[in-house]
């Protein structure tokens, strides 16, 4: 008997995911991005002081609520932990009570520790102007970063572009009929846009913002996005 993927009528994970984004329009994710922009305009994320409260912000961030991490972020700036080496050297009960509001307190102050630790032996700057790809590397084998948390990172505090995926947007995705994994939705969105800092940092958050508004609050005979998936069409309407 031959592998299945000789089999007639087989297709692997990426033939579907290709078959899937063949329903796209070329010029579709920018008129998702234009409807998003009219309906909620600029956001101008990320709301940070500094590089390393970006950094931070993005650990606090995993699973929670970003008003969780406001409030977490408030009490390290009291506290004077927005700094590496203070962070690094913080005891592990107070950072614990000072973002317990986060969830999962005890690993993200362990995370944070070690991620503040590397800061402290690794110069920022010179690890920013490392080309993207090797810097996703280097912040991947960091304990606790996931491909999310890197390229958060990667997008709004070394501002290069890399698109973020999140769960917002792998649920609109599918909404719209493209299912795919965290590369694969990244991969779409860096081929069909042009990789500029300020588009992809805009666009996440508008999409953040709309699934917030809109699929959050399960108004999903509201949608405004629906229809995109029509190749070339728009809220069902040919556009000229």
């Amino acid at each position: 008997m031959p592998p299945i993927s000789q089999c007639a009528g087989y297709r692997s994970e990426e033939d579907k995911f290709l078959l899937l984004t063949s329903k796209l329009g070329n010029n579709d994710l920018n008129i998702i991005y234009k409807i998003l922009l009219e309906e909620f305009g600029p956001q101008y994320w990320w709301p940070a002081e500094t590089r390393f409260e970006v950094i931070v912000g993005a650990f606090l961030t995993q699973q929670t609520k970003w008003s969780n991490v406001e409030k977490a972020i408030q009490n390290l700036k009291q506290a004077g932990m927005l700094e590496p080496h203070k962070l690094a050297k913080a005891d592990i009960k107070s950072l614990e009570e000072m973002i317990r509001c986060c969830g999962f307190y005890r690993q993200k102050a362990d995370r944070l520790k070690k991620v503040a630790h590397f800061f402290t032996e690794n110069d920022m700057d010179e690890l920013f102007k490392l080309p993207t790809e090797e810097l996703r590397k280097v912040l991947l084998s960091i304990h606790g970063v996931g491909n999310e948390t890197a390229d958060s990172i990667i997008l709004y505090a070394a501002n290069k572009p890399k698109f973020v995926i999140d769960a917002y947007t792998t649920r609109i995705m599918d909404c719209i009929g493209i299912k795919g994994n965290y590369r694969q939705l990244q991969n779409l969105f860096e081929m069909m846009l042009p990789h500029e800092v300020t588009l992809f940092k805009e666009y996440h958050a508008l999409i953040v913002e709309y699934a917030k508004v809109y699929c959050g609050k399960k108004r999903c005979n509201e949608c405004i996005l629906l229809n995109v998936s029509r190749k070339g069409t728009i809220h069902g309407q040919k556009q000229v």
